[in-house]
C-alpha cells in the first residue's frame, strides 16, 4: 500500500473503507458550506439525515439540514478544522466557526458524525465550547 492508497481512520487496528469515505465526506461537507455549494453539500447527505444544533429543533432530510446550518451559520463565517479522525463508522471533527469581523471571537465546537453503510453522512450532532 502507498502513502496515497492510507485509508488510516486515526487510530489503531483495520481500516473502514466506509469510515474513510466518510471522514473525506465530512471534510468536504464544511469545504460546501463555506464555499455556499448547497447542492454539492447535498450530494454528501443521505437522504434521512438529522442535525442537531444546540438550541434548535431536530433537522431531518436534506433540505432541513441545509436550511437549519444555513440558518444558524453567519454570513461569510468558515469552519477552520484542527481534527478530523474516525472509526466505526463515526466521525469526530474539531475547530472555530469563524466570523470575519467579530475580533476574534471564533467558536469552538465538536461535531459527532454518524455515517451510513454507503459512507454518506446519516447524523450529526455539534456542540460548543463555553467558558466555565
Amino acid at each position: 500500500m502507498n502513502r496515497q492508497d492510507d485509508t488510516s481512520t486515526g487510530f489503531p487496528g483495520p481500516a473502514d473503507l466506509v469510515t474513510a469515505a466518510g471522514i473525506d465526506h465530512v471534510r468536504l461537507v464544511y469545504d460546501y458550506l463555506d464555499a455556499g455549494d448547497l447542492d454539492s453539500c447535498a450530494s454528501l447527505l443521505h437522504d434521512g439525515v438529522v442535525l442537531e444544533l444546540p438550541g434548535l429543533p431536530r433537522a431531518r432530510g436534506r433540505a432541513a439540514v441545509l436550511r437549519t446550518h444555513v440558518g444558524h451559520t453567519p454570513p461569510r463565517a468558515r469552519h477552520e478544522l484542527d481534527r478530523v479522525v474516525g472509526q466505526d463508522r463515526g466521525v469526530v471533527a474539531t475547530g472555530r466557526r469563524v466570523v470575519p469581523g467579530t475580533g476574534g471571537q471564533d467558536l469552538r465546537f465538536v461535531d459527532l458524525f454518524t455515517i451510513a453503510d454507503d459512507g454518506m453522512i446519516l447524523a450529526c450532532t455539534r456542540y460548543y465550547h463555553v467558558a466555565p
